[in-house]
């Protein structure tokens, strides 16, 4: 395993890193200015619009996609320090780079199981970032933590799926701009394998039947950034036979595909979140005092910053082994590390930025830094792509198996 930067890699971190400083944090500020004044909360910011356009003409754009007929072309090893960047501003980087969820997860489904046709009208205008998506596979009334749960149904009738059923926590579907659902449900719900009742289809958000209720906040935010997350009741929806994404009974199978590099590109962001924490905690250290000296010269801040850069540095090992395996064995054979670390990082990072708010004192929860976001943010990955307790058991079982 060689983790050293390739000289592609080194090139477009630099011009990453540049963007960062002159585009992306001096826009945090007027994002949230801007969004003040808009007419609903939902629409996107003028400034937001600007990034997307000097990424694009900077080349870069679509970074995530390793298929270089729609995206960068990179490696997951590649893309690593990459995301790692534009995790530094969760809320905005990834907007601006046309490199975030749920809209990845969703073009990788449609570039890797899409049609021509599906390819053509909805994978075609994201890559563009002229539209965003949804993915909807969370339920209110089952334990979606086991996607075999999901009780929406999509039948058929004719030529067309009739979908009904209620999601909620719909990633991006408060934003107007959002256009297009990827809808989980049961094709067969009586079928003998578990794992083939499922199937995905394609919703456009103007489908009548389709309602978004509400928007379902996350510890009091509503997310803005990434479009919210959303109540969305699909009653009698009518779509196309032609909506359909690969066979029927493939959606189980979709959903795994989806959620691994879905998985690492998550725990890559979140380094970059406790990046920028360490870096709030050490200039909190150095410009306040307390008790008649520095923050600096209190022995528990030095524990707090020492023992937050020995865990950033293990995290990024794991993780840079995760994404060389991903490319090396495919994610079959990255199953145990893509979990390991969909385990390790949030609850890691959750802990670095609570000892971050915690030297912050009464401003650490304040909308004057970007810490309380970034918690909330990172709490979330302890239970979104999957808790932690089902890659627990998942990660367990495979361990015991050596043994049985």
């Amino acid at each position: 395993m060689d983790f050293a930067f390739d000289a592609r890699t080194e090139e477009l971190r630099a011009r990453l890193l540049a963007f960062m400083d002159e585009y992306v944090y001096p826009a945090e500020a007027v994002a949230e200015e801007q969004r003040a004044e808009l007419a609903s909360p939902w629409d996107t910011p003028a400034v937001v619009e600007e990034l997307k356009t000097e990424a694009r003409r900077q080349g870069l754009w679509n970074l995530f996609l390793p298929d270089a007929g729609y995206g960068a072309g990179l490696t997951n090893l590649q893309y690593a320090p990459l995301a790692e960047i534009a995790g530094r501003s969760p809320h905005l980087a990834p907007v601006a780079l046309n490199c975030a969820a749920p809209d990845t997860g969703n073009m990788e489904v449609l570039a890797q199981f899409g049609d021509e046709r599906q390819r053509k009208q909805w994978l075609e205008p994201l890559l563009a970032g002229e539209i965003r998506s949804a993915f909807a596979m969370t339920e209110p009334e089952v334990a979606s933590s086991d996607a075999t749960n999901v009780t929406t149904l999509i039948e058929r009738e004719g030529d067309e799926y009739v979908i009904t059923g209620r999601k909620w926590y719909i990633s991006g579907a408060m934003n107007p701009d959002c256009r297009i659902f990827i809808v989980m449900g049961k094709t067969d719900p009586d079928g003998p394998d578990i794992r083939r009742q499922q199937s995905m289809v394609l919703v456009p958000r103007d489908t009548p039947g389709v309602t978004v209720r509400r928007a379902m906040r996350v510890f009091g935010y509503e997310d803005h950034s990434h479009g919210g997350h959303a109540e969305v009741v699909f009653d009698h929806a009518r779509v196309p036979v032609s909506h359909l994404i690969g066979e029927e009974g493939g959606g189980f199978a979709i959903a795994q595909a989806r959620l691994g590099p879905g998985r690492i590109h998550h725990c890559m962001r979140l380094i970059g979140m406790a990046e920028r924490a360490i870096e709030l905690m050490c200039r909190r250290a150095v410009s306040r005092t307390a008790f008649g000296k520095a923050l600096a010269q209190q022995g528990v801040v030095h524990n707090w910053i020492a023992d937050a850069r020995v865990t950033v540095e293990q995290l990024r090992l794991l993780v840079l082994k995760t994404a060389w395996l991903m490319d090396t064995a495919g994610n079959k054979g990255a199953h145990t590390e893509i979990q390991a670390i969909k385990i390790a990082t949030p609850r890691a990072v959750v802990g670095i930025l609570d000892r971050a708010i915690q030297l912050h004192g009464a401003g650490g929860f304040s909308q004057d830094l970007p810490l309380a976001e970034l918690y909330a943010a990172a709490r979330t990955l302890m239970i979104a792509d999957g808790p932690d307790e089902v890659h627990q058991r998942s990660l367990a079982r495979r361990e015991l198996k050596k043994y049985l």
